[in-house]
């Protein structure tokens, strides 16, 4: 079982300075995972502008002392002529993290629902890779998409968001390869059972807690800041050479 502490996970002292002087868009980043990956962009020296569905989700955070020092903006990513207005208002972007999602467990064999959802988590992700495209080649940058262990399962009770993933994970291959002349780079992490407020339900749970971790390897839910250390490694200059990638962070859920 591995025993990493939270605390050793957020030090994020290996990517400190890397990214002094880029600009990072993480959308869906002002909770969960978005919110862990913006703020490691924040202590690895860059300018982040997080968005958030909502004001009141932004709201939220007037107390928060990492990403008070980020630029907060109200996205709906199913709304393209903001996202137009919101790239449209940056001189300069050096690196897109796609985090924005939605999930409605039990609702999505409904077609109206399951359509809702693939609007967000895949329309969304292309509409914003459309959109920065520009800024991002006269950068020559990088996007990171989220993807989910559910790109390569299916979910019986999750149809819509198995699937929307699945075509994240389709997509970011698709256009690795159209961006790359470009010198843009397109890759996906695909966290598997993090702790975030969307599993808290399941972790109270035993009944189903105790599955999950007895088919994980390293016998642990996963951190936030975990997927976030992956998402930094692929917009690094440690990461020039790879591209259309989905990289896996599930403790090992995925291989048993």
């Amino acid at each position: 079982m591995s025993t990493s502490s939270s605390a050793e996970i957020t030090d994020y002292s290996w990517a400190r300075g890397w990214f002094a002087g880029k600009s990072v868009l993480v959308t869906g980043g002002t909770s969960g995972i978005g919110a862990a990956v913006s703020r490691a962009f924040l202590r690895a020296g860059a300018q982040v502008i997080a968005s958030g569905v909502s004001q009141r989700e932004l709201d939220a955070l007037a107390d928060d002392p990492d990403l008070a020092s980020a630029r907060l903006s109200v996205l709906d990513v199913r709304d393209g002529e903001a996202i137009s207005r919101l790239i449209s208002g940056l001189d300069r972007l050096d690196i897109l993290v796609n985090c924005a999602g939605m999930i409605r467990r039990g609702e999505e064999l409904d077609p109206a629902v399951f359509e809702q959802v693939l609007d967000v988590n895949l329309n969304g992700t292309m509409r914003m890779c459309a959109a920065a495209r520009p800024l991002l080649a006269a950068s020559a940058g990088a996007i990171v998409n989220l993807a989910s262990m559910l790109s390569f399962f299916g979910g019986g009770l999750v149809p819509a968001y198995s699937a929307s993933k699945g075509g994240v994970s389709q997509l970011t291959k698709s256009l690795a390869i159209a961006f790359a002349p470009e010198a843009i780079r397109v890759n996906a992490v695909a966290p598997g059972w993090i702790a975030t407020p969307l599993t808290q339900p399941l972790r109270d749970d035993e009944s189903r807690a105790g599955p999950i971790l007895g088919r994980t390897p390293l016998g642990r839910w996963g951190y936030p800041e975990e997927v976030a250390n992956a998402v930094l490694f692929l917009c690094s200059s440690a990461a020039t050479f790879v591209t259309g990638s989905t990289l896996v962070v599930d403790g090992g859920y995925s291989i048993t």
